[in-house]
């Protein structure tokens, strides 16, 4: 069933072609083609974003990573690399995603041995007029996709979980936090 809509009578999940009230999908032009936002007019602002991830794993896998004795050689330092040139390539990956000077990305990598876990948390700083997050989403994405490829030779079983981002500051949206 559709829904005809009058001005200003909207609820927050729907959205209408060329739309752009707090709520709303930005990416679509007045006749709903997918189109990039025009930032233009937007201040640049310093802006940051943090994304986190996790790989479960066997134990053993955990342990091949922690001692540095895999096949492929240091899992944790190729996988800082990849999500770090991750974040830098976003907008090649991602259609719509405006191309930004990033000026800090940092990929930290924590093992747990309690969970059999590496935790993953990108970080993804620029002075700009539009949002890091897809930058710290791909860059910890990458990251965890180079643990899988560098250790599925001994575990496939592993899976990657809980892409989020956790923290954004700047813009006009303002601050958001969630761990």
């Amino acid at each position: 069933m559709t829904r005809d809509h009058s001005p200003g009578d909207h609820s927050p999940g729907d959205h209408r072609p060329g739309d752009h009230s707090p709520g709303a999908l930005t990416h679509f032009d007045a006749a709903g083609k997918a189109a990039m936002v025009d930032v233009t007019a937007k201040p640049e602002t310093e802006r940051t974003a943090t994304a986190r991830a996790r790989i479960v794993m066997q134990p053993a896998t955990l342990a091949l990573i922690q001692g540095g004795t895999a096949a492929k050689g240091d899992v944790l330092g190729v996988a800082r690399l990849a999500g770090i040139m991750a974040a830098k390539r976003t907008a090649d990956l991602i259609p719509l995603c405006h191309p930004l000077p990033l000026t800090q990305v940092t990929v930290d990598l924590t093992a747990d041995q309690a969970a059999n876990t590496v935790e993953i948390a990108a970080t993804v700083r620029t002075a700009g007029r539009t949002g890091v997050e897809m930058e710290a989403l791909t860059a910890a994405s990458i990251a965890a996709l180079t643990i899988y490829d560098m250790c599925k030779a001994v575990d496939r079983s592993m899976r990657i979980e809980a892409l989020r981002v956790t923290h954004k500051a700047g813009g006009k949206s303002g601050e958001f936090s969630q761990e």
